[in-house]
């Protein structure tokens, strides 16, 4: 199965789940900023990031992010 990058892609967070722990950031520092209390900062990823988004949402302990990708056309 090959994965496909989507543009359009959107990282999001559960702020009710969502610890701070900050390992998505970590892992996926280009798609995922921390806030001064370490929560992530996400929104629409870069092409590039797009991986590294997907490991950090497999990697996240509390399973509080997810990538939302625009359905096909």
């Amino acid at each position: 199965m090959s994965r496909r990058v989507v543009q359009g892609a959107v990282l999001r967070v559960d702020p009710l789940l969502c610890e701070g722990v900050g390992l998505c950031a970590r892992i996926a520092a280009d798609a995922i900023d921390l806030d001064r209390w370490g929560y992530p900062v996400v929104g629409p990823l870069e092409p590039g990031a797009l991986a590294q988004a997907r490991r950090a949402v497999k990697a996240c302990p509390r399973r509080a992010l997810w990538v939302e990708e625009p359905a096909a056309r």
